[in-house]
Formats: structure tokens, C-alpha cells, sequence
């Protein structure tokens, strides 16, 4: 799994690099199929106070990119929310991949009695 942090118009700090590693901890540990997860953390010189600190991440899965991105006025609660928000599409998505197609009764070899 290639793992890429970066920030823009911000210097990702250990600790912040830490947080999102264990942050993210609990999604690869859900679903093991991750190809690739880019994360961006901005800051954005908005007039509006609110909403300036913007957390992005996108994984690649096997067949499909996820997307998912979270603005707070706090960068560590976006990365919360952003987590929040990715663990449950990675869910969605590992629902969707799992095989729920069961044999039917006509295909069993079953020796007639």
C-alpha cells in the first residue's frame, strides 16, 4: 500500500502525520484490498473564519477510486469527520464486492433417494 500526506499552504508536522496514519489505521483495517491513499490537508485563505481547514483523501481500491473530502474550522476534527465519512464508503464498497450469490437448489449434486 503506497501512502502519500501532503499539505498545501501547511507543513505536515509528525504529529499531524501520526494522527492521520492512525486514523486511517481503522479503515485498512476493515477492508485490506487498498492499492493506493493520497491525503491532502489544506488550509484555504478564505475570508469566512469557518470551514478554512479542508482535509482530502483518495483511495484506490482494486476497480474503484473513493473520494472523500471535509472542511472544519479545525483541521483535527475535519480529519475526524473525513475518516468518519471514508470508513463508511469503504463499507459500502466492501459490501458491494463481496460475493452474495448462493448456488441453487437445482445446481447441488444432490444424488436423487
Amino acid at each position: 500500500m503506497n501512502l502519500t500526506i501532503s499539505g498545501h499552504h501547511l507543513e505536515v508536522t509528525p504529529a499531524l502525520r501520526e494522527y492521520v496514519l492512525t486514523k486511517l489505521d481503522r479503515v485498512t483495517r476493515h477492508f485490506d484490498q487498498v492499492v493506493d491513499i493520497n491525503v491532502l490537508l489544506t488550509v484555504e485563505k478564505q475570508k469566512e473564519k469557518e470551514r478554512r481547514q479542508k482535509a482530502e483523501v483518495t483511495v484506490h481500491v482494486k476497480g474503484r477510486d473513493i473520494f472523500v473530502e471535509q472542511a472544519n474550522e479545525d483541521l483535527y476534527a475535519a480529519i475526524d469527520q473525513l475518516m468518519d465519512k471514508l470508513d463508511r464508503q469503504v463499507g459500502r464498497y466492501k459490501e458491494k464486492v463481496q460475493d452474495h450469490h448462493h448456488a441453487s437448489a437445482k445446481r447441488l449434486d444432490v444424488p436423487a433417494p
